[in-house]
């Protein structure tokens, strides 16, 4: 019987890990393509009726702030602070909170009326959230082992959403955790490999952004590598100081603002992403994706205000309260800061400093520069720039310290911490 008993639990485990893998690579497939409809509809709307942002963009922030405060708490921003606080906590309650099943649900839905109303956000991150709360909830069957199960279905969604197992493993380790079980290793991967391989049986062996072989010369064209690092290390040092600063300062500023002045900020936040769409014939509202893969690809050219346009959408999204990541959105901005600093190098391919600018802005934001450099090589598929990139990573790292000490996600995680 005791011998029964331990096979159980050991397939009782395995399952476990198994299942929510399989679930998790599902989900994020069906809020990758809800994502692409939804923010398909606004842009469609925006290309017949430019101005019409100007109602649809407020009111959409608003009302996703209001329903968001109202009846899904917890869901705000990214996602990944609160995967990262739950991890920490030790009452399961009090990870229900923020990982549970109802938290997962309304982020697929605020995350998809954000899109719907134009904001600047990305799906890597909600999937990154509604992958923990799959694993919570299969984990009720073994409590003990929920911030495993936590640590495995947060890095299943990167795994998912980016068709990048390997990336997903990385930042298991260096984002979600900063050290690693090697008791679960082996089923933490398992979570991730199967999640991966749903993408994969789903919609086929693709990179996120399309394979590149753009490459560095040798000699002068290397100047990029520590022009675009200290660059996207600074724009994503301010990127992150402006997330962690404005939740901290914001309600003494608003204390006198009208009652409900959470959705009156977003209401003010969605009229600024409105502008700033006005200013880029709509280029910057959604995820960013088309436009960093068309700079990458050489097929469009982003102008010179791209980025920094970008940048605002993403900040004024971000700030708002709505649900939504931060992943493609940063990833779209490095992209811009790419192209225009490709400018100064005019005889090198505009793809490998492009790439350059992605890994710098996108290291600077979240201060992991492995999960960065593995992240945008693995969606890409360039071998050749792997060593530039790793180079630009820790140069970008070094740089956005200087401007803010922490990371975006684990200084956001603090406020879902019980105050010591």
């Amino acid at each position: 019987m005791r011998l029964l008993r331990v096979l159980w639990r050991r397939w009782q485990r395995q399952f476990i890990f198994i299942a929510g893998g399989l679930a998790v690579g599902l989900v994020a497939i069906g809020l990758a393509v809800a994502s692409d409809y939804a923010q398909g509809l606004f842009h469609r709307l925006v290309a017949n009726f430019p101005y019409a942002a100007f109602v649809v963009t407020p009111l959409g922030f608003g009302a996703a702030v209001y329903l968001t405060n109202r009846y899904f708490p917890n869901t705000q921003g990214s996602g990944i602070p609160q995967a990262i606080a739950a991890r920490e906590l030790e009452s399961p309650a009090a990870r229900e909170k923020l990982v549970g099943l109802r938290t997962g649900i309304g982020k697929i839905l605020m995350t998809l009326l954000g899109l719907l109303a134009g904001a600047s956000i990305g799906r890597e991150g909600p999937t990154v959230q509604v992958g923990a709360s799959i694993m919570f909830a299969i984990g009720r069957l073994s409590p003990s082992r929920q911030p495993g199960l936590i640590l495995a279905g947060a890095a299943a969604g990167v795994a998912a959403a980016f068709n990048t197992p390997i990336a997903g493993i990385v930042f298991a380790i260096e984002e979600m955790s900063r050290s690693f079980e090697m008791r679960t290793s082996g089923l933490v991967f398992s979570a991730i490999i199967l999640a991966g391989f749903t993408s994969f049986a789903l919609v086929g062996n693709y990179t996120y952004f399309g394979s590149t072989s753009d490459t560095l010369s040798t000699g002068i064209a290397w100047l990029a590598v520590p022009v675009c690092g200290v660059a996207g290390g600074l724009a994503g040092g301010a990127f992150a100081r402006v997330l962690i600063a404005v939740p901290t300062h914001l309600p003494k500023i608003v204390s006198s603002w009208p009652k409900n002045h959470a959705v009156f900020f977003a209401v003010m936040c969605g009229l600024g992403v409105a502008v700033c769409g006005l200013l880029s014939n709509g280029a910057v509202y959604g995820t960013g994706y088309v436009q960093a893969r068309d700079a990458l690809h050489g097929t469009g050219s982003l102008p010179l205000l791209y980025a920094p346009l970008k940048f605002a959408a993403t900040a004024l999204s971000s700030v708002s309260g709505l649900p939504g990541g931060i992943f493609s959105p940063s990833l779209s901005v490095g992209a811009g800061l790419g192209a225009d600093i490709a400018w100064f190098f005019p005889k090198e391919a505009m793809g490998a400093v492009v790439l350059l600018g992605m890994v710098s802005y996108f290291t600077g934001v979240v201060q992991a520069p492995i999960t960065a450099f593995v992240i945008v090589e693995e969606m890409t598929g360039n071998h050749g720039m792997l060593v530039p990139l790793m180079a630009a990573a820790w140069i970008a790292n070094a740089t956005s310290r200087l401007i803010c000490p922490e990371g975006v996600y684990h200084a956001l995680s603090k406020r879902y911490l019980p105050r010591a």
